[in-house]
């Protein structure tokens, strides 16, 4: 899941598990090239969406993280995406919000598009959560900033495949008990894995990409990731409801 994430929240915020309610609007469409920011969680999805969005000449402008004062970043640790944005050779920014949430995010918009002179931002959404609305299209509304979001309604298993063949390097950073066991976390997304996901999906009802939070991931490697990123220190640990990888420390060594 996508733009900042805690242990168990959504990639907004724990109080908005949203998505876009529209997918009309969130077609990736080949024009003139926009200056474009990432909302930024280190996942898999929004790592996915930056090459996307690259690939179809855009301007990676920078990555930008939502943190919600006193969050505590468990299935991303923002070490780790300030690494990931240096094997990218990319600026990351975090951009503080406090309550109300609503305000801050639309002055941290605010924010990209008249500071950073962002046309557009681009989240790794896939689906709606809830048949909510989404957060950052909402707060985003008023000013005219553009939200896109490339991979909306796409195939579950496809893109997992995808992301595999494509030599994306995905960890299991968190997963939630009611949907995947412990041993889960800290694995690396491989064919055997994905099948494995999917015999999952026809017992509970997983979505194969945990946009409902069934678990959450890490990128330790991408096709524009210069150096890849090393996790120093990591253990399991598990708490009632989830368990996710710890890491005690990261580094950047060549491919």
């Amino acid at each position: 899941m996508g733009f900042y994430c805690s242990a168990l929240n959504s990639r907004y915020h724990g109080c908005h598990a949203n998505r876009m309610s529209n997918p009309d609007e969130s077609r990736l469409e080949v024009g003139m090239p926009k200056r474009v920011a990432v909302l930024w969680t280190g996942g898999k999805d929004s790592c996915f969406v930056l090459h996307q969005m690259a690939a179809a000449g855009n301007e990676i402008q920078l990555l930008a993280t939502f943190v919600p004062k006193n969050t505590s970043f468990l299935a991303h640790p923002l070490a780790i995406m300030k690494a990931q944005a240096e094997a990218l050779g990319v600026s990351h920014l975090e951009i503080p919000v406090e309550e109300p949430y609503r305000e801050g995010y639309e002055r941290g918009l605010r924010a990209l598009q008249e500071e950073h002179r962002i046309d557009a931002v681009t989240t790794g959404d896939i689906s709606e959560v809830d048949g909510l609305p989404n957060w950052i299209r909402e707060c985003s509304g008023s000013m005219g900033l553009e939200v896109i979001t490339p991979l909306w309604g796409i195939d579950r298993f496809d893109h997992m495949r995808r992301l595999i063949e494509e030599g994306y390097d995905v960890l299991f950073s968190c997963v939630k008990h009611c949907w995947l066991a412990p041993e889960w976390t800290g694995r690396s997304l491989n064919m055997k894995w994905l099948d494995e996901l999917g015999s999952v999906r026809k017992k509970n009802g997983l979505d194969l990409c945990g946009e409902q939070g069934e678990f959450h991931t890490l990128v330790t490697l991408a096709p524009r990731f210069k150096q890849r990123i090393v996790l120093q220190r990591t253990s399991i640990e598990s708490r009632a409801e989830f368990s996710f990888l710890r890491v005690g420390g990261v580094h950047l060594c060549i491919p």
